[in-house]
């Protein structure tokens, strides 16, 4: 395949997107970077790399990166069996090369050394990163005071940081950030990776203890738990972290002393029991605090760290504090997003003859709130009333103008006897003038006893998906009649109203777009799946039913939150 065949792939805005978080990332190294895919594509490429190859970034993407850049000592094309980095690739090996050729833009070629190594994007999708720069480049290389007793290449050491910066920087989520960097260190700075984070309360909480035998990750939890307080004077390595101060060399003869504080006995016994020989402590802080330490150890290698091995590792702590800080950032915003949703969406009313549940899912990568609603409550005439809409946008003033629609929705419903429509249409006009809600969708409803075991739904439609009536055999139609224009365009038009007997072993089925709508699909073809799987489960009892329904229909890519409320009429 070639690279122009490609380059038509990557000019989706979701795929412009991603190559620019990526060269974000890959900008953090000093050297010339790129991200090719399985098949040798670029997908991202450094403001670095760029320079050298005097190319922008817009001949780079999409392209075969040996096609386009791989040469002879001459410039003459590199035939791929004799490529090295070629070879590396397709064996999905880590690599490297000290002389190397690639071609400029404007036809002359550049030496090059270079590292290959596989490189994680966070999900299925293999990837490869491709990190080089030219002998000599003095912005490339910085010369170090003494070896290492493990020496890292210049490039390796870039291509860690790289690898450190995406990988914890591509998750919310505190657990799962943890478990990245302490696969980042371990084993391939050490065989001991233990992590202390400082709580919200202050507290220090010794999160990850975990030991590296061969290639897998072992924890230790009889080692992890509380800790105490940190002392404010301590000069012992682990308080001086955890005060932000500085990185430290440590060891098993460094706590032999008479211990000065609690966290000293503690960490005692931790050299004791890991056996840790030798150990390099660095604090873990963001731009605003304090966030914990990161220890590395060694005890199965016998190789001490030196202090050259300090910066690196200073480093990939600051990295892990930046990216846990935005994790507990988000935990913090979700929380609350959550506490307000939890009171924003009401509890289902008990309706003698009924069976009644609901459902939210907010969206995946907003703030846990959004514009999705549902509502059921009696009316003064004793029928019991059904809302479900969407407010336009998933965040905070979405489910804000969520809360206003609904609330006045209650009280035109309670004060007026009237029929749905036309209390939608009171309502829609008080929206335009009293709210900032630009733009809605709704269904209102009345359901109401009917004679033999059946039950009586009028309804009014503004710009909602048709509601979906399911029979106890498993014949499922929707309720398409009663449809008006959605609220907030201004159209003084009269709005019509539906009605339908529920009859028993009946299932309503109210839900909002998220449910049925995907990128690069039509809505009917949410629409008839949605249609199938809820007659599929009509025989199941009314909580699996909505549960299923919910897990089975709603798109994998959806990006949108999803409200779904169902009624059942008992069997006579």
């Amino acid at each position: 395949m070639t690279g122009s065949e490609h380059t038509g792939t990557l000019q989706g805005p979701s795929v412009s997107a991603a190559s620019a978080v990526m060269a974000g990332a890959l900008d953090a190294i000093g050297a010339g970077a790129y991200v090719v895919d399985e098949q040798g594509c670029v997908i991202a490429v450094n403001a670095r790399a760029e320079h050298l190859l005097g190319r922008p970034a817009g001949e780079l993407l999409g392209h075969d990166a040996h096609d386009l850049l791989h040469r002879g000592p001459q410039g003459q094309p590199l035939p791929r069996t004799q490529c090295a980095m070629r070879q590396a690739f397709h064996a999905g090996r880590t690599a490297q090369a000290e002389e190397d050729y690639f071609a400029r833009a404007d036809g002359s070629v550049l030496r090059i050394s270079w590292l290959i190594t596989p490189y994680d994007m966070g999900d299925t999708r293999g990837a490869t990163l491709v990190v080089f720069h030219t002998p000599g480049d003095p912005q490339d290389t910085d010369p170090e005071p003494e070896p290492p007793a493990h020496p890292l290449s210049e490039l390796q050491r870039l291509a860690l940081l790289a690898e450190t910066t995406t990988r914890l920087t591509s998750t919310l989520d505190v657990d799962e950030a943890l478990q990245r960097l302490v696969a980042l260190v371990v084993p391939r700075l050490a065989d001991w990776a233990v992590v202390d984070l400082i709580t919200e309360h202050d507290e220090v909480w010794r999160t990850a203890v975990v030991h590296a035998v061969g290639d897998t990750l072992v924890r230790h939890e009889d080692l992890q738990g509380p800790m105490p307080p940190v002392p404010e004077e301590s000069p012992m390595p682990l308080s001086r972290a955890l005060r932000g101060v500085a990185s430290t060399l440590a060891g098993p003869q460094t706590y032999q002393v008479t211990p000065d504080s609690g966290l000293a006995v503690e960490q005692r016994r931790l050299f004791e029991t890991t056996g840790m020989h030798s150990a390099v402590i660095a604090p873990i802080r963001s731009t605003r605090a304090v966030l914990g330490a990161l220890t590395v150890g060694r005890a199965d290698d016998p190789a001490p760290f030196a202090p050259v091995d300090l910066p690196l590792i200073e480093d990939i702590a600051r990295r892990a504090g930046l990216a846990l800080d935005n994790a507990r950032l988000y935990q913090r915003q979700r929380k609350v997003a959550e506490t307000m949703q939890n009171h924003l969406l009401p509890q289902m009313p008990g309706v003698p003859g009924l069976r009644m549940t609901a459902r939210y899912q907010p969206a995946p990568d907003a703030s846990q709130v959004g514009g999705d609603w549902y509502d059921a409550f009696p009316l003064a005439d004793a029928s019991t009333a059904l809302a479900i809409g969407d407010v336009v946008g998933h965040d905070l003033e979405a489910a804000a103008g969520m809360a206003q629609v609904r609330n006045m929705l209650r009280a035109y419903a309670w004060l007026q006897q009237e029929p749905p429509s036309r209390i939608v249409e009171r309502l829609d006009e008080a929206i335009q003038h009293i709210t900032d809600v630009a733009m809605a969708t709704m269904i209102f409803a009345r359901l109401e006893a009917a004679p033999a075991g059946h039950w009586r739904l009028t309804w009014t439609n503004a710009g909602h998906p048709p509601p979906l009536l399911i029979s106890r055999d498993g014949l499922a139609r929707y309720l398409t009649d009663g449809h008006g224009i959605l609220l907030g365009t201004q159209a003084d038009t009269a709005r019509p109203d539906a009605t339908v007997l529920l009859p028993p072993g009946s299932t309503l089925v109210l839900y909002t777009d998220g449910l049925i709508e995907a990128p690069g699909r039509t809505l009917d073809t949410g629409l008839n799946r949605l249609r199938r799987h809820a007659a599929a489960l009509a025989h199941r009892p009314l909580a699996p039913f909505t549960d299923q329904l919910l897990h089975r229909v709603r798109p994998a890519d959806n990006d949108d939150d999803v409200a779904l409320l169902a009624l059942r009429v008992p069997e006579r």
